[in-house]
């Protein structure tokens, strides 16, 4: 799915702000997804200089009490009420779809400036009754009398009451994304130690990131916490290589482990999204870049690997603008699991699997391994679904604007159910 950004008119990505990314049950277990939100969209407005003219959030788990977070959280930060405020969901995608809503409305109408973010709070998952017995009690609620409520009461079998605990699996496979990805890896005959290896770069990037402030002006503190929970200065492949299997504990051939898959996590983050005119109510400081071009794909998860669908985007997308993997300084891609991350890179290669998938008959080259994730990924820094897209979009942008002028760096994000989105940024 070919989605140009604009018709001529630039549109700029910011970087924005976010919470630490804090382990389930940490620090910022009593806060949910709308009260860890507000302080990083009341931070962002602290920062503008002029108006906000439409904010964009979104969160992958749901939540009763509200329909449309993103105005609960506008509300809720006491910014302006006038100004329009949606939420999208796109899996682990939601934060970087939402970008490219807001792309496409900056580029067609006379609004400049847009707050972009997500958030995930899986320390208050709520957890819900089943469908029979929310059938059940909307009809002994409606019950006008006694006997009208009798016989409601009398037609409650005990096979009705269930509670819903949501869990992360795909509905229509019924399989969690790690399953799927133990899948992949035995398909693409991803191993173990290279797993672990690549597992190991994230966890030793984050921390010298870390130590070198590049995350000081990306992290507001929440709760007195502004450092990232997950990190591990002293993990080791040793270390690593102890881990037993998470997913496949039985086949004797699980390879994913809690150590090359990302963790459960709670945070928040945002992003800027802005026009020529929009830019200038932000502070020069703000480091900024390009949105060129966007993609978004999907893939068939019965047969195509569910987290496959960015090495259809990918090429696509590179293919759109005569480029090259030579041609691109930086690559930002998203660890839900390091495995992943390694079937994206040994499909990439594959000329053959390529045109196949993504309709694209020319060979990009050898994939620079050295150039991706230079200040970590996921997996070392957690992945709170909604907020991913703007972590890992507002870390590349200030990752590029460090380059050379005329840099490029694609960010890739895969998503459950067989998505993916990719974006093209230039500095």
């Amino acid at each position: 799915m070919a989605t140009p950004p604009s018709n001529g008119r630039p549109i700029w990505l910011a970087a924005g702000v976010r919470t630490a990314f804090l382990g389930v049950d940490g620090a910022f277990a009593r806060r949910d997804s709308l009260t860890l939100s507000v302080p990083i969209v009341h931070a962002m407005a602290q920062r503008v200089n002029g108006p906000i003219d439409f904010g964009v959030w979104g969160a992958v788990i749901p939540n009763l009490a509200y329909a449309n977070l993103a105005r609960e959280i506008w509300l809720d930060a006491k910014l302006d009420p006038h100004v329009p405020t949606f939420t999208t969901i796109m899996q682990c995608s939601t934060s970087m779809v939402g970008v490219f809503e807001a792309a496409g409305i900056l580029a067609r109408t006379n609004t400049a400036l847009a707050l972009v973010g997500g958030v995930e709070s899986m320390s208050r998952v709520q957890i819900g009754i089943g469908q029979n017995l929310s059938d059940w009690l909307r009809r002994l609620t409606q019950a006008r009398d006694l006997s009208q409520r009798l016989a409601v009461l009398r037609k409650l079998r005990p096979s009705d009451i269930r509670l819903f605990v949501p869990e992360v699996k795909n509905r229509v496979t019924g399989r969690s994304m790690g399953e799927h990805t133990e899948d992949m890896a035995k398909d693409w005959n991803v191993g173990r130690r290279e797993q672990d290896e690549l597992a190991l770069e994230g966890h030793q990037r984050v921390i010298a990131a870390q130590d070198r402030g590049f995350f000081t002006d990306l992290i507001v503190p929440v709760d007195g916490v502004a450092k990232d929970h997950f990190p591990r200065r002293d993990t080791s492949m040793e270390k690593l290589a102890k881990l037993k299997p998470a997913f496949d504990k039985t086949s004797g051939k699980g390879s994913l482990t809690a150590g090359n898959s990302s963790p459960l996590t709670d945070g928040a983050a945002a992003i800027w999204v802005g026009t020529d005119q929009g830019l200038r109510r932000l502070p020069d400081r703000v480091p900024r870049a390009r949105l060129v071009d966007f993609e978004m794909a999907a893939v068939d998860i019965f047969t195509e690997g569910l987290l496959m669908a960015p090495v259809t985007a990918i090429p696509r997308l590179l293919a759109r603008h005569k480029l090259t993997f030579d041609d691109i300084a930086l690559w930002e891609i998203h660890e839900a699991f390091s495995a992943q991350v390694l079937c994206h890179i040994k499909g990439l290669e594959d000329q053959g699997f390529v045109k196949r998938k993504a309709g694209v008959d020319h060979s990009f080259g050898h994939f620079p391994r050295e150039r991706m994730n230079p200040n970590g990924g996921s997996v070392a820094l957690g992945h709170p679904f909604a907020a991913t897209g703007a972590r890992i979009l507002s870390q590349a942008v200030k990752e590029l604007a460090e380059l050379p002028a005329g840099s490029r760096a694609i960010v890739s994000i895969c998503s459950d159910g067989g998505l993916g989105t990719v974006a093209l940024l230039e500095v």
